[in-house]
Parts: structure tokens; C-alpha cells; sequence
């Protein structure tokens, strides 16, 4: 019985472990990238002579396919009043994350104001209706030379429109977390007992305690000799 004892202690301090809790694994669903670069371009084709749209700075496409060197893509969705765009990206222009991004996509509409021109036969009046305002739904910068464009959605039609200014809004951060998927992997947590390796520590230990003590029951001293035999020696 005595050389269980080691057995059984080994098993108890095994079950009073702690176990090692795994990463959470990214759910299953769409693939995203986001262009951490200001200059990330969305193509129509896989090529670069068919750029649309630099994509806004650290918003995301959703990858549909992963290609070398281009990707397929998407960007936004049917919500209304937006539509979805499809085209590709290259692979080594995007950060592939492994989590869904609260805010993928930017969704910002901008109002363009058009000015008429005069005629000379035009009557007299007061201009109210010089100027008419366009609202357009923004997806991205274009560039040809010097001059900048917007490449935006209306009436069901992409187009571009002249950029009169620069279009300012909030960039994402999540991109940059360590739990993003970066290189640094999530280091190890232990989890508390169950109740079930509770119990079990507690029958092990009573089967040990009662081991030792039967073992040391067989360990009585022998009787003392008789006075006669004492005496001989």
C-alpha cells in the first residue's frame, strides 16, 4: 500500500493544476482589411490602371477573396441609401485583422453647391435660383495630376464631383489593439476549479489519509519477550 501514496499525490497536485484557458478563436464571417495607409487604392479591376478611389484612411474593405497581388473586395453595403461597391484591392496594401470591426465602413454624405451661369439675356430678378445643392453619399478620393476628385453615389450612380475641400472625419483605432490579430499572441489565462475536480481532490485526499493510516497500524512494535527469555540473553 505504501507505494501508491506517491501515486496519489501526484494525481492530486495533477487535478489542483490550473488549466490553461485557449484564446478566443475569431468567429466565423466575413473577412476584413482595413487600409492603414492614406493611400490604398480601390480598383474596378485587378489592375492598377483602373483605380476608382483611394479608400478613406482606416476604414475597411471586406475581402471576398483572397488573390496575389490583388483582392477581391467590398466596400459598404445595400443599407440605404447606400449600395455596395465590388472591385479589388492589393494584398500587401491591406492589414488583414481577425476581428469584425465595429465601424468597417465610412458613411458620410457631403453637399455640393453649383452655381449657374449668368445670360445676358437673363431678366431681371433677384438670383434666388443662381445655386443648387447636390447631397452626394462620399466613398473615397480620386487624384488626376493636381486636381482632386470625390468618387460618390446618387441616384443610383457612381460618379465623381470636384473636390472644393478636404473631407474630415473620425479615424478607427481598433486596427492598432493587440487583440486585433497582430503578431503579439494573447497570452494565457488560468480558470478556477470546477466543482467536479473539487470533489474529486477530496476523495483523494481521504483515500490517502486513510492509506496512511493503515499503513501505519501495520506498524506495531513486536510484543515484548517473555521474562524467561529476557533472562538468557
Amino acid at each position: 500500500m505504501k507505494r501508491f501514496i506517491p501515486f496519489f499525490l501526484a494525481l492530486i497536485f495533477a487535478l489542483a493544476a490550473p488549466c490553461p484557458v485557449l484564446p478566443a478563436q475569431a468567429e466565423e464571417g466575413a473577412q476584413y482589411a482595413v487600409a492603414a495607409e492614406r493611400d490604398v487604392w480601390f480598383y474596378k479591376d485587378a489592375n492598377e490602371e483602373s483605380g476608382l478611389f483611394i479608400l478613406p484612411y482606416t476604414y475597411y474593405v471586406s475581402v471576398v477573396s483572397e488573390g496575389e497581388p490583388f483582392c477581391a473586395v467590398e466596400y459598404l453595403d445595400d443599407t440605404p441609401p447606400y449600395r455596395k461597391i465590388t472591385g479589388y484591392c492589393k494584398r500587401d496594401r491591406l492589414t488583414f485583422v481577425d476581428f469584425t470591426p465595429a465601424r468597417p465602413y465610412l458613411r458620410r454624405q457631403i453637399t455640393v453647391t453649383y452655381t449657374l451661369p449668368d445670360f445676358p439675356s437673363n431678366p431681371a430678378g433677384s438670383g434666388s435660383f443662381g445655386t443648387v445643392e447636390k447631397t452626394f453619399l462620399f466613398y473615397g478620393t480620386y487624384f488626376s495630376g493636381t486636381a482632386r476628385y470625390h468618387y460618390v453615389y446618387a441616384d443610383g450612380k457612381f460618379d465623381y464631383v470636384p473636390a472644393a475641400e478636404e473631407i474630415t472625419y473620425d479615424l478607427n483605432t481598433d486596427y492598432l489593439s493587440p487583440s486585433s490579430g497582430s503578431a503579439l499572441p494573447p497570452q494565457e489565462q488560468t480558470a478556477p476549479l470546477s466543482a467536479g475536480q473539487i470533489a474529486a481532490l477530496c476523495i483523494l485526499a481521504v483515500a490517502v489519509v486513510a492509506a496512511a493510516a493503515f499503513i501505519l497500524r501495520g506498524r506495531r512494535k513486536s510484543p515484548p519477550l517473555p521474562e524467561e527469555e529476557r533472562s538468557e540473553f
